[in-house]
């Protein structure tokens, strides 16, 4: 039987990791490196070095992460894999505070290095979901991680807040308080992520590595059987399929929504504050609540629900152009996020076969990582050809929610878990991996 202590300590990563995303990814650091770091630059040009740091962290962890997952799985190493990537991140980024004006190629190594160990420990702490939940209430703990993870966004965010303040307060420059705030990003994601590391099980028992093999060809040729047999998996791949092309315009309003406020609906930068905010508020009730609806009428249903939301909130903000009713769109926008968010991990997880959660949530992180890529590059090309029309750029946005759902609707889940009951494929594997 599961503890609810292990659930929680689950949970509490999601809580410890989310301050990173918040704070480096969204609302201070990128600022930061395109104002200060990046400064020497024109501004387009700094905004193009921040992009192609964070595309080529993507890039990278695109290619890793279905191979680290594998590794895990046959070596039964999952929870130590995530000790590295956690102490990684950490490091990495507690080593930002040194970087100052000038210093564009170290801040962008570093931003790199600490999103790596970031993205990927995203996909371990997820490759333990079907192991601490059943089918009952896999939605439910999926959506509670989220909520937590939202709150706990909000919490460093509101921290590294008050380190501003207060340097300003004391007539600091940037390149004096915003250093703070990374050091605060660090110390609270390795206090956090603690209940994580003492309550966290590993299961299952670990394979002995033949002699003439070594790790990287045995997760190679995991993947490569996986491959082979991707028919066994069929609502599975097309769900992945799905999901990449939905999760490109998730990824676009996630990364470009301050940037719209602005430009479109004239928002001061403390009302992108309060935007970013606001959101992640409605996103935790989105995912707590939709957690809960996944257990009753299943996760693909639970899904589908969320992508007409986002149509909804994508046409919304097309044709209006009061800031009152952008406000409801950025609440719609929250439930939709969070619950999106819940639902997609909860059917990876009851997709995997047994064996193999850390290679497939690998899978779920490459699907996550491409769309990454695919949706902002489709936005800024889209602005780009259109002379700066935002509202026809968000517009576009909407055909990847559309084109998901359409795409969603060809994934049978019963069908999908029933045959990831049937890939439990320990011992073959053991024979040929």
């Amino acid at each position: 039987m599961i503890k609810k202590r292990e659930q929680f300590g689950w949970a509490m990563y999601d809580f410890a990791n989310s301050g990173y995303t918040t704070v480096i990814l969204t609302a201070i650091y990128n600022t930061y490196f395109v104002s200060v770091v990046a400064s020497d630059y024109e501004t387009g040009l700094a905004t193009f070095l921040w992009t192609i740091t964070i595309a080529i962290a993507n890039a990278l962890v695109l290619l890793t992460a279905p191979l680290i997952g594998a590794i895990a799985d046959y070596s039964n190493n999952k929870k130590k894999f995530l000790l590295v990537t956690t102490v990684g991140c950490v490091f990495f980024t507690s080593l930002l505070f040194f970087t100052k004006q000038g210093d564009v190629m170290l801040a962008a190594i570093l931003v790199i290095l600490s999103s790596i160990m970031f993205y990927s420990g995203e996909n371990l702490i997820a490759a333990f979901l079907p192991e601490i939940s059943n089918e009952s209430n896999i939605g439910k703990i999926s959506g509670y991680g989220w909520a937590l993870g939202y709150l706990g966004g909000l919490l460093v965010l509101a921290l590294c807040l008050g380190a501003i303040n207060w340097g300003q307060a004391q007539n600091q420059t940037a390149e004096e308080y915003i250093p703070m705030t990374l050091l605060i990003v660090s110390l609270c994601f390795a206090v956090a992520s603690i209940p994580t590391f003492v309550w966290l099980k590993e299961r299952g028992s670990k394979t002995v590595k033949p002699s003439d093999q070594s790790y990287a060809s045995i997760g190679f040729n995991r993947l490569k059987h996986t491959w082979n047999h991707a028919h066994q998996y069929k609502d599975l791949f097309r769900f992945l399929i799905a999901l990449t092309v939905f999760y490109s315009g998730i990824i676009t309003v996630i990364v470009l929504a301050a940037v719209y406020a602005q430009e479109v609906m004239n928002f001061k930068t403390e009302d992108s504050i309060k935007l970013i905010i606001v959101v992640n508020i409605t996103a935790a009730i989105g995912a707590f609540v939709f957690g809960l609806i996944q257990d009753r009428i299943g996760a693909c249903r639970t899904q589908s629900i969320t992508l007409y939301l986002w149509i909804i909130a994508m046409l919304l903000a097309f044709f209006t152009s009061s800031e009152i009713m952008f406000w409801v769109v950025a609440n719609i926008i929250g439930l939709a996020l969070g619950a999106s968010q819940s639902a997609g991990r909860t059917l990876i997880g009851l997709f995997s076969p047994e064996n193999r959660h850390g290679e497939f949530f690998g899978l779920w992180g490459l699907a996550i990582k491409l769309s990454a890529i695919i949706g902002p590059i489709s936005y800024g090309f889209i602005t780009f050809v259109s002379q700066g029309n935002h509202k026809i750029a968000l517009l576009s946005t909407t055909l990847f929610f559309i084109a998901g759902l359409i795409l969603l609707y060809s994934v049978n889940e019963t069908r999908g878990k029933e045959a990831a009951k049937l890939g439990n494929l320990v011992d073959h594997t053991n024979n040929k991996a």
